[in-house]
Order: structure tokens, then C-alpha cells, then sequence
């Protein structure tokens, strides 16, 4: 294999049990969002957009759909000789084999796919966030430093610090501190789950990770600390722009609903940093005569003869007449039909709302499985 300056691994075998009957039957970075995409998309596009087109994708639960999304990279242009996107399962070796028990397992178990290309940088990314980000810049950064390792943050407000992992640093940007989740937190660098290791020194602490049968396997919880430990150069690389965690039910719909804000800092519409994905061929969408859509997403193969407010649409939603869909985020081919009120939701894919039923009261995010049947008349609050 020709040697590689830096690849990127992708860790994309989380369950998401938090999205509840969104991840029964696939995995979190499968999970659609706005409108044209899947959660992957982004962290492949970034990959992709950054000049880095050697990507190991780890997966676990539920792969059959992110796998099949996958296929050969081509739509992020990674279907490349010497290169490309690799799908990372666990695997059987002669003594045996283990499910990815953490994050750092999980890089430890594709050491040899690693040696493969000699890297001197390796990116570690997760497969279910929403951001755009230049990882070419975050490299400099990690060069100019002569660091060992680089965690990307983004400054958080005090309140919401708690909820995340939190880099405490020096004047220059050296991370003296990492704690997991603190009660009172001493700054607000809340970790985005990206790092850059050197390989040689990331392997060394992989390997003595692994020997450790009381470690969790896992970067913020071993590696990091570990490091830190060590007295490794390790460096905070400041992120300024949009980023969302879409791990839970708010979240997720709250990502989709700033789409549609004119300041959301994501622009999808930047040509320059594109998110790029797997789009079926479609007719394009029809807005009956009837019909009232404003300040939504509404994309190919949608049929809307209802009123469609601060929504977003995937590819082949059917809406009824009389029916009225608000703040509600409706997934591939769902079928809603007449007379039925949606407010604050979000349908899954292929399901079937039938006539004069009420989907959510505006409050809190109601949700409905994929491919779940939803009969005539019934109130789901």
C-alpha cells in the first residue's frame, strides 16, 4: 500500500438507544436527516472536502443500511485505487474475536488496517454528528504544535458544559486536564469527539490500553486522561461554527428545525464545502392547487395537497388533503393521509398516517417507528 501522510477512522457502530424506535433496526449515523442526507454524510463529505480519501468506517449494530448507503464511496468520491472507504466490521482471528468493546477497542482491533498505509497522523472521528469542518486546517494546527495528539472543541455556555466532556487548557492551548461530564466545570471546551494522533504514539497507548483490564477502551474515558498522564504534547484545537451531537430525540429534531433558520451556520448551500450523499432518482415534488408550504424543506418525489409549515420533507412523503404538518421533521416515504394534524413529530420512514388522526401536541417531540401504521382517528400525544 502507498503510504499515506494521514487517514481518517470513523467510528460508526454505536446502537443510539437514545433515539429509541429510530435505531430498532439501524444504526445512529444511518438515521436520515435534513431532508437529503444521512448523519454519515457529514463526517464522509468532511473527509472528502479535506483532501483525506483513505476512510476505515468501524460498524457494529445493526450495519445492513449504513453498509448498503456505503457501498464503494462513490458519491464522496472515495472510491479510489490505493484508497477509498473500507467498512470495518469486527472479525474473527485464530484465537478468536470480541465485539468492539469501546471507542479505543475498536481503532486497537484495525491496527493491521492502519499499518497498511504507515500514517504519520491518524483521524479519529465520530459517525453521528452535524458540523462542516476543514480537518486539513486542524492537521496545521496539530503540526505547528508538535503535538501528539489533538481533540477539536467548541466552546459551549456553562449550563450545557456538564453534558460534555470538558478540556481544561493553558494559555497556549495545551490541555492540562480532561474530565468526563463535571459537575462544575472549569471551562467551557466541551470535546467534539475528532482527534488527530500521531499513529506511532496513539498505537503505544492502544496497545497498553488493551492490556489494561480495568480500562473501558474508551478515548475520553483511558486514552486521553492516559496521555495527559504521560505528559504528552497535547493540544485544544478551537472550532468555531455549527455543531450538534444528534444523539437524542431533541437533538435530532432540533438540528433539522435550524435548517430552516436563514442563519443556522451550517449552509448546506456552500458550494465550496458541499455535503454529499447517495440521492435516488426522483420526479420532482408537486404542490397541489390546494396546497400551502412555507419556511420548509420540501425535496424530489414529494406530493403535498396540505399545508406544510416550518417542516422538513424527505424524498417521496405523500401529503393528504386538509392535513396540516408543523415543526415536524417527516422521513422518507411516509404516507399522511387527509385530514390529519402533525405538530412538533417525527415520522419514520415508510410510515402510514391514516386520515384524521392527531400526531403530537406541540410541546414535546412525538415520534413514530418506521414502517408503524397509524389507524384512522387515533391521537398520539
Amino acid at each position: 500500500m502507498a503510504k499515506k501522510e494521514m487517514i481518517a477512522m470513523i467510528l460508526a457502530g454505536g446502537q443510539g438507544s437514545r433515539l429509541g424506535v429510530l435505531t430498532k433496526k439501524l444504526a445512529k449515523p444511518a438515521v436520515p436527516f435534513g431532508g437529503k442526507y444521512r448523519i454519515i454524510d457529514f463526517a464522509l463529505s468532511n473527509c472528502s472536502n479535506s483532501g483525506i480519501h483513505t476512510v476505515g468506517v468501524l460498524t457494529q449494530y445493526k450495519p445492513l443500511e449504513l453498509n448498503s448507503h456505503i457501498g464503494i464511496g462513490s458519491p464522496w468520491d472515495l472510491d479510489r485505487r490505493g484508497g477509498g472507504v473500507f467498512i470495518l466490521p469486527p472479525y474473527q482471528e485464530e484465537k478468536g474475536g470480541n465485539w468492539y468493546k469501546g471507542t479505543a477497542n475498536a481503532i486497537y482491533q484495525n491496527i493491521a488496517f492502519v499499518d497498511n498505509y504507515d500514517p504519520e497522523y491518524v483521524l479519529v472521528l465520530s459517525g453521528d454528528h452535524i458540523y462542516k469542518m476543514d480537518y486539513e486546517k486542524m492537521l496545521n494546527f496539530h503540526k505547528k504544535n508538535a503535538a501528539d495528539a489533538t481533540v477539536a472543541v467548541i466552546n459551549v455556555t456553562l449550563k450545557e458544559a456538564s453534558r460534555f466532556g470538558i478540556l481544561n487548557t493553558n494559555d497556549d492551548g495545551s490541555i492540562y486536564e480532561f474530565e468526563e461530564k463535571p459537575k462544575e466545570p472549569k471551562s467551557t471546551n466541551a470535546s467534539m469527539g475528532v482527534y488527530i494522533f500521531n499513529w506511532k504514539v496513539l498505537k503505544k497507548f492502544l496497545k497498553e490500553d488493551e492490556a489494561d483490564k480495568d480500562s473501558q477502551n474508551d478515548f475520553g474515558k483511558n486514552i486521553i486522561p492516559k496521555m495527559l498522564a504521560d505528559r504528552r504534547r497535547m493540544f485544544a484545537y478551537e472550532f468555531k461554527g455549527y455543531w450538534k451531537d444528534v444523539g437524542t430525540i431533541d437533538s435530532l429534531w432540533e438540528a433539522n428545525m435550524d435548517l430552516l433558520k436563514d442563519d443556522n451556520g451550517l449552509d448546506l448551500y456552500d458550494n465550496d464545502s458541499r455535503i454529499y450523499s447517495v440521492n435516488p432518482v426522483r420526479p420532482a415534488q408537486y404542490i397541489g392547487s390546494e396546497a400551502d408550504v412555507k419556511s420548509s424543506l420540501v425535496v424530489e418525489g414529494c406530493v403535498i395537497h396540505g399545508t406544510v409549515k416550518n417542516s422538513v420533507l424527505f424524498q417521496g412523503v405523500y401529503v393528504g388533503k386538509n392535513t396540516v404538518i408543523k415543526d415536524s421533521v417527516i422521513m422518507p416515504d411516509a404516507r399522511i393521509g387527509d385530514n390529519v394534524t402533525i405538530d412538533k413529530a417525527i415520522i419514520g420512514s415508510r410510515a402510514v398516517i391514516r386520515k384524521e388522526s392527531r400526531i403530537g401536541n406541540g410541546d414535546t417531540v412525538t415520534v413514530v417507528a418506521d414502517k408503524e401504521e397509524v389507524k384512522s382517528g387515533t391521537v398520539i400525544e
